[in-house]
């Protein structure tokens, strides 16, 4: 028996994925098609064995949430549920406040999932790796260059045994080219240093603080405060594995990791993608299209486009290297490069909405996605292009490397701006 919890964290993070984020939580935002946790949670069934998947976070159970559980519960014949913590509790303070609810059914392990990377989840080799050689912890791991390794936490590895000898979260040198993927499997040991964690901040808290029960006691770093310390103990390893993976920490890197879901969907979901079939608009590359948008015969669409729910799509559009999230409408002959059109928002005719692609180095085969500030010195950094919910650019507008937040109506172009 196994089971799978998935980190969706809470509103006060995910911070560089707005104004996205202010209509939808962060985890239920569309990549390729279908919310970001979607993609978890279908690996995640496709385990034999797996008999749960709890979602724990900081996030109030709203409407939007609930639905989504109730559909994919349907969808995958599989309890899913969601545990929401009493205050943020890092990314290991979660998993032992709700100990017992893993532990519930003696699963033989858990895996456990951060919901911000994209990743084709290699979950069957980490539990043949797993079941091969039983220790508490066992990490995803893949490959960086040397510079953007420092952005990550960093694995030294037994390169015989792959026991993680030393672990270091961010660097300020090279450590390692080996990162960690935010994908784990664990023991139901495991959950014993995180007890001794909780045990130690308490009495840290009570030494510091009055008596009584400290309420920072339940936040817990599984990076910092169980990797760092664990490590060369025979307690964590490594599992590398060469497939697609990225994190999802900004707008841009949704729009990438949504090439790599879609390009994935020829091998997994080939229905997913749209075909061209005489009539119907122009397909170039991989192209996600919900049955309820209505795209004109002559738009030209792709690669790497995922058209929402409700979406209408006028004569002569050209969209590549988007989302255009449901509600929206781009009227006749207008552009849309490199950019998020965001809900029930209006491109109007000859627009051009244009971003700037942020993509990895494609001649760098470790290079990874970058997911770097929207600011710096005070100034916007080029970027992809981000329409709030329900905005509305006129006709003939150019709207470059720009945000504009949600239910904005705009009379002029702009360049390298955000409008509030």
């Amino acid at each position: 028996m196994l089971k799978a919890v998935i980190l969706i964290g809470g509103p006060q993070k995910g911070t560089r994925f707005r104004p996205l984020s202010f209509e939808v939580p962060k985890p239920l935002f569309p990549v390729a098609g279908v919310p970001m946790i979607q993609h978890h949670i279908e690996a995640c069934a496709q385990v034999p064995g797996m008999q749960e998947v709890l979602l724990i976070g900081f996030y109030q159970p709203d409407e939007a949430l609930t639905q989504f559980l109730e559909a994919a519960q349907q969808e995958f014949n599989l309890p899913i549920r969601y545990l929401q913590e009493f205050a943020p509790l890092g990314t290991g303070g979660g998993l032992y406040h709700f100990r017992d609810q893993i532990l519930a059914g003696s699963p033989e392990a858990f895996f456990v999932l951060n919901a911000d990377v994209c990743s084709d989840f290699p979950l069957g080799a980490m539990l043949d790796a797993h079941r091969r050689q039983r220790h508490p912890f066992l990490l995803l791991g893949t490959t960086a260059n040397r510079t953007q390794s420092l952005n990550y936490g960093c694995i030294v590895e037994n390169p015989e045994t792959h026991e993680v000898l030393h672990y270091v979260e961010k660097p300020s040198t090279f450590i390692s080219d080996i990162i960690n993927c935010g994908i784990y499997l664990f023991s139901p040991e495991a959950l014993k240093p995180l007890r001794d964690v909780f045990q130690r901040n308490q009495e840290d808290g009570q030494l510091e603080d009055s008596p009584g029960s400290w309420p920072g006691a339940g936040t817990i770093r599984l990076e910092q405060d169980v990797f760092s310390a664990l490590a060369g103990q025979g307690q964590i390893y490594v599992h590398l594995t060469d497939g697609i993976w990225s994190q999802i920490k900004s707008a841009g890197s949704a729009l990438y990791a949504s090439r790599l879901y879609l390009s994935r969907y020829q091998l997994t979901h080939p229905e997913r993608l749209a075909k061209h079939t005489p009539g119907g608009p122009r397909i170039r590359g991989n192209v996600y299209i919900h049955p309820t948008a209505k795209v004109a015969p002559s738009a030209v669409l792709g690669p790497n486009v995922s058209i929402g729910k409700g979406v209408t799509v006028g004569e002569g559009v050209r969209l590549r290297e988007s989302i255009v999230l449901h509600g929206a409408t781009l009227q006749e002959h207008t552009c849309v490069l490199h950019s998020i059109v965001g809900w029930g928002s209006t491109v109007g005719r000859w627009a051009r909405v244009e971003g700037t692609p942020n993509d990895p180095n494609p001649n760098d085969p470790r290079a990874r996605m970058d997911s770097e500030s929207l600011f710096k010195d005070g100034k916007l950094l080029p970027a992809i292009t981000i329409l709030g919910c329900r905005v509305r650019i006129p006709a003939e507008v150019l709207i470059l490397n720009s945000i504009v937040l949600p239910h904005k109506e705009l009379s002029r172009s702009f360049t390298n701006q955000i409008i509030l």
